[in-house]
């Protein structure tokens, strides 16, 4: 299981960087969007959608979303407003993860779908198209990859060493306290590697990195929670020994709005002007 875990991971990362890196702007935007629409179609399973006509149409659903935030956010202002509400979100998931975990609703769950999936993929994909910066998009995006990535490496060998306080045992009974905080420090320590390369201030960008940090955790806690709650143990087999395509893009679902938030709404990457 081990050795599938890894031979997944690596080819994953290797398309991620093929992908970044390599395709036009406009194959770049399509292909996040697949992957959205591909986790649409497993979160559909989250709200107890099991046959084929209902995760299709809950799909396309979402999948027309995705388009409608694309197009609306073409405008800056209008940017910042979603990202803005999408933010709110986890706040709210957040406090949900916090004082009620096991109270659902399927519809709720389809609903939050929406709110989980188009704001980061928006996010994503305005990252991955801005020209005026510090750096071209998809170096930005990498860097937000890369802090999420350390978040769950140091939070994995950090628990597995000193873990002994459950972080979420009604959520996720395998995290513990010790295992976040050392995913944190790795954290503190990507976001002060980038703020050294890209010449910013060190001490914002760490503070910046831990709050990105911090909710790319809350969003690997919140599908966890909507999985226990439909009695999944993954959201799909699509990725041999990860499970499904949610299970290793549930902490960006959570982490990237927040990510472009912070350097849009900062003025430190510039926002678009029209589609």
């Amino acid at each position: 299981m081990l050795k599938t875990r890894v031979l997944t991971g690596c080819v994953l990362a290797a398309v991620l960087l093929l992908g970044l890196f390599l395709l036009p702007a406009f194959w770049s935007v399509l292909a996040f969007g697949l992957v959205f629409v591909i986790g649409a179609w497993e979160w559909a399973g989250f709200g107890m959608l099991r046959g084929p006509a209902a995760r299709s149409g809950y799909t396309v659903g979402v999948a027309l979303v995705l388009l409608l935030g694309w197009w609306w956010s073409g405008e800056g202002s209008h940017l910042i407003i979603l990202l803005a509400i999408a933010c709110l979100w986890w706040v709210i998931a957040f406090w949900w993860l916090l004082l009620g975990p096991s109270r659902h609703r399927r519809v709720v769950t389809l609903v939050c779908g929406f709110a989980v999936l188009a704001p980061a993929f928006v996010a994503l994909a305005r990252l991955q198209t801005s020209t005026q910066g510090f750096a071209r998009g998809p170096v930005i995006v990498l860097w937000l990859i890369l802090m999420v990535c350390a978040a769950d490496i140091g939070a994995y060998f950090a628990g597995r060493a000193f873990g002994r306080r459950k972080l979420a045992p009604l959520v996720s009974p395998g995290k513990t306290v010790e295992g976040a905080l050392g995913g944190l420090a790795m954290v503190a320590l990507v976001a002060g590697l980038g703020a050294a390369y890209f010449g910013l201030a060190p001490l914002i960008v760490i503070a910046f990195g831990l709050a990105v940090g911090i909710f790319s955790i809350v969003g690997d806690l919140t599908e966890s929670m909507f999985k226990r709650a439909a009695a999944l143990k993954d959201s799909g087999t699509l990725l041999p020994g990860h499970g499904g395509l949610l299970d290793r893009i549930d902490s960006v679902t959570a982490a990237a709005p927040w990510y472009a938030l912070g350097l849009f709404g900062s003025g430190v990457l510039a926002g678009p002007v029209s589609t």
